[in-house]
């Protein structure tokens, strides 16, 4: 049977890493976010306000696109982010700290809700917790260019929201500790990685 595997958590938790090695482990089809055909990342990095809008439609579209996708399709997809932490985190945070307008926000808000309707969870969740100096050494380890400008308070408003959504999440899902595993160079931290997955979806322990 196919299915939807998606994995959450903040900036530079890990999860394209983690979900390369799961696709190449289980043979499943990768949706990978693919930045560099981003048309807003830079401008929205270098100025925020301005668009904030644009950047969080912009992912909406692309990530309700993915999911119809996905659910048409007869293969297995481990997915990069989810659609929700648009939704519940990013957009949200963006308003907080006044880098949307209320105006816009609620038009997003209405956009997701309509959509929102007709959304199926991943049959499983991956949520990659991670603490700020971790997700920083991450950021700072990769060296995109565009990350460079992210501010330490940002993370931590994210995080905050990060751990506000999965308390409330109703559907099936693995909590990982990022700080405690190394699952890219420690085959073990890897084999103990795929047995939580194992376990979440078949049931074997």
């Amino acid at each position: 049977m196919a299915m939807h595997i998606a994995v959450a958590g903040n900036i530079g938790a890990g999860k394209t890493t983690l979900t390369q090695m799961l696709a190449r482990h289980y043979g499943w089809e990768m949706q990978l976010e693919d930045m560099d055909e981003n048309p807003y990342i830079n401008d929205f990095y270098d100025d925020m306000q301005r668009w904030s809008f644009n950047l969080q439609v912009y992912f909406l579209t692309v990530r309700w696109n993915n999911i119809q996708n996905i659910r048409k399709g007869e293969k297995s997809v481990i997915q990069d982010r989810t659609i929700y932490e648009d939704a519940y985190i990013f957009a949200p945070n963006l308003h907080a700290m006044g880098l949307m307008s209320t105006r816009d926000f609620d038009n997003y808000s209405r956009l997701f809700s309509a959509i929102n309707q007709n959304l199926q969870q991943p049959d499983l969740l991956i949520y990659l917790r991670a603490s700020i100096p971790k997700l920083v050494s991450n950021i700072q380890q990769r060296g995109r260019e565009y990350e460079e400008a992210i501010r330490l308070d940002y993370l931590k408003r994210l995080n905050e929201r990060y751990e506000a959504w999965i308390s409330s999440y109703t559907g099936k899902m693995i909590i990982v500790n990022i700080d405690e595993l190394d699952y890219q160079e420690n085959p073990e931290h890897a084999n103990h990685m795929i047995m939580q997955v194992e376990a979440a979806l078949h049931g074997l322990f």
